[in-house]
């Protein structure tokens, strides 16, 4: 409400709305993210495992670099002595070729289009390091100097253009919204050759762009920055052409190379001069320097100096592609220029009203006297010991967890309009000792579960449900069905299939087949194999569009918008799901070989350690009388059908024990999907 008007319900006035909102509306956000990976700003988050291995890098880079510099004394005397024995007159036509993928002359394309005896010249995409060079003569007017893009304006693909005399590149999906450009600052001389070079880091970013004009980079302007998806193309690659424009002018030579090239890499592509005539001249340009000096290092110098070299660059190359490995976090930055935010007059984005600067809401406590008045303070308010709020709505959040309805029972709303809590008392209580011991989640969640509250029985009568039907006194412990990723890890569990370790990316377990054909354009669904079919659930990769059926069957929130309360249901597609799903026909055999292997030798004895297995209690003789009888009836039906004992058992990715009897296995199977299959394992009680 407090974004449009003030609310006569409400503490919050709209003036204080946007208040608060300014701690926000001042950090360099784009309004898009890329589609692939973290989008920046980001900082590295590499595991302890990887700052170990990252901490040996460095040091082995380090100690490489010295060993390199202990040698430079001893590399200039050989190269002076080098140069002045050489014989001039003889060239040394030498060129640098690290990561070159293709060379080509002045004579060996037509200024439309290059193929290479089949190779697939310059096949790049927004993922991959490159570096293309070329001698061009520039003319008047506008042109493709190369490019990878259909011969039409604005068509998706890279290439580097003269336009209005200054260089630009482009990397372009769609023109005007997924697409990246850059161009000099300073125009290219008309009439006289130049040695033009354009890098890309595979970043997806305008900064990961770089253009050179003899070897020197070029201050460039970012015209566009919002490449989100990958580039490439299945066109060839065009000297002096595509993209709809011929260049007007003349060009040399190409080189591709399959790598960023550094700076002084790129610094050796643009003397044209051969080896001995760099030698034999007077003067010399840096550029010319760069090129004679890694000559003699890689051709001429001892051996032990280009080992030492050599391993100073692998090391350097090695540390770089480790830390383009190492995970990611986003974060917020703020904004160079702070931006003025207004009241919007009817929450109109376009109708800005009176001007306002951050503070926060007077139905709250103030920053704290040491705290900057930006987002950092923010958070240091929200968790001061002294603010009513944070702990409060923690602490309930986590009870509702355990006990399926919080003390405040509207857990999405604290405010005015909310439900009144319980017990006050209580949630005070809870919420200054999480402030006291630190914000100890482990230690909130253990003094609630070793409470005589927590661990009373959920055995109730008749009178006090009618007198307490959301056991909202607490006369009784608490009885939910189990959130979705928990029923299904407590099976995978029980059967011995759960894969605990926490962190990495996102898994795909089993899913029905076709269910992404129609509303996915990345292809159907691909199931992992091995450990990812058996993660947490928490770690199940997760569409919108397409969630999880088994996830929604069990009433996961939908991730439309957040949602801090879920409803729980019970219907005949849950019990579908359990007996069917190939998850839990495979957990069933794997909990079966369990009974088998750890429950004893006689048929009550394993039924009644699988059965403890699920429950963490031992079945009474009714309860184990139908368990009983359902083996012996299924033990009867595959005896008989032994093929259809094959198909039962044959479900799922692990192997089974081999060793076992086929009717036998199958049919305490059958038990332990029964018995996965209780309301009594799918519930907490």
């Amino acid at each position: 409400c407090a974004r449009c008007h003030d609310h006569k319900y409400d503490p919050i006035t709209q003036k204080e709305y946007y208040q608060l909102y300014s701690f926000f509306d001042n950090i360099g956000e784009w309004g898009r993210y890329i589609k692939y990976g973290n989008t920046p700003p980001y900082i590295a988050a590499p595991t302890p495992d990887q700052e170990l291995k990252l901490n040996a890098m460095e040091a082995k880079y380090r100690a490489t670099e010295q060993k390199q510099q202990q040698f430079k004394a001893a590399l200039g005397k050989q190269q002076k002595a080098w140069e002045k024995a050489l014989n001039t007159s003889v060239k040394i036509d030498w060129q640098y070729e690290r990561a070159r993928q293709a060379h080509f002359e002045g004579g060996q394309f037509d200024g439309k289009r290059v193929n290479d005896a089949g190779k697939d010249i310059g096949n790049f995409g927004f993922y991959d390091k490159f570096t293309i060079s070329t001698w061009v003569e520039a003319g008047t007017k506008n042109g493709a100097i190369f490019s990878r893009s259909k011969d039409v304006s604005e068509e998706p693909g890279y290439g580097l253009y003269l336009v209005n005399g200054k260089l630009q590149v482009h990397m372009t999906v769609r023109w005007l919204d997924d697409a990246l450009r850059v161009e000099t600052e300073q125009t290219l001389e008309q009439g006289a050759w130049h040695q033009v070079t354009m890098s890309y880091d595979g970043t997806r970013l305008a900064s990961g762009v770089k253009i050179y004009v003899d070897g020197k980079p070029q201050k460039v302007t970012t015209l566009l920055d919002m490449l989100n998806q990958n580039f490439a193309t299945t066109l060839p690659f065009w000297v002096g052409g595509g993209s709809g424009t011929r260049f007007e002018g003349e060009i040399g030579e190409v080189q591709i190379f399959k790598a960023t090239l550094h700076d002084d890499e790129i610094q050796m592509l643009a003397p044209r001069e051969s080896v001995n005539e760099i030698v034999a001249a007077t003067t010399r340009s840096a550029a010319q320097q760069a090129k004679l000096d890694q000559y003699f290092l890689k051709q001429v110098a001892a051996p032990e100096i280009r080992d030492a070299a050599q391993a100073f660059f692998d090391a350097g190359e090695e540390l770089a592609a480790f830390r383009e490995a190492i995970p990611s976090v986003m974060i917020m930055r703020e904004a160079a220029t702070p931006k003025d935010v207004h009241v919007l007059i009817r929450g109109a984005y376009d109708r800005p009203g009176e001007k306002v600067e951050r503070n926060l809401p007077a139905a709250l406590p103030p920053l704290p006297a040491v705290a900057p008045h930006n987002r950092l303070g923010l958070a240091q308010w929200l968790v001061s010991p002294d603010h009513p709020l944070t702990a409060r709505v923690a602490v309930n959040r986590f009870w509702q967890m355990l006990f399926g309805t919080g003390i405040v029972k509207t857990v999405e709303d604290f405010g005015s309009q909310g439900e009144w809590p319980s017990n006050p008392d209580l949630l005070d209580y809870m919420a200054t000792e999480f402030i006291r011991t630190s914000w100890d989640l482990k230690g909130l969640v253990k003094s609630i579960v070793m409470s005589s509250t927590y661990r009373q029985t959920s055995k109730t009568a008749p009178e006090l449900i009618a007198r307490d039907p959301d056991n909202r006194l607490l006369a009784r412990g608490p009885r939910q069905r189990l959130a979705a990723e928990m029923v299904r890890d407590q099976a995978l569990a029980t059967a011995g299939l759960l894969v605990e370790h926490p962190g990495g990316p996102s898994v795909k377990p089993y899913q029905p087949a076709g269910l992404w054909k129609e509303l996915s354009n990345e292809g159907d669904y691909k199931a992992d194999s091995g450990e990812g079919l058996y993660r947490r659930s928490l770690y199940t990769f997760w569409k919108r569009t397409i969630p999880p059926p088994f996830m929604m069957n069990f009433d996961s929130a939908g991730r439309e918008a957040c949602t801090v309360r879920e409803t729980r249901t019970n219907t005949p597609l849950q019990a579908l799901n359990l007996m069917n799903d190939v998850t839990y026909l495979e957990a069933s055999r794997k909990m079966a070989e369990r009974m088998i292997a750890e429950g004893g030798t006689a048929i009550a004895s394993r039924i009644g350690y699988g059965f403890k297995l699920a429950t963490a209690r031992m079945p009474n003789q009714k309860e184990l009388t139908v368990l009983e009888a359902s083996y012996r009836r299924n033990l009867d039906r595959y005896q008989t059908k032994p093929a259809d004992a094959i198909l039962l058992l044959k479900q799922g990715e692990s192997a089974r024990d081999q060793r076992l009897d086929s009717a036998e296995l199958a049919a305490y199977a059958h038990v332990a999907s029964l018995i996965l299959n209780l309301d009594e394992v799918v519930s907490k009680e």
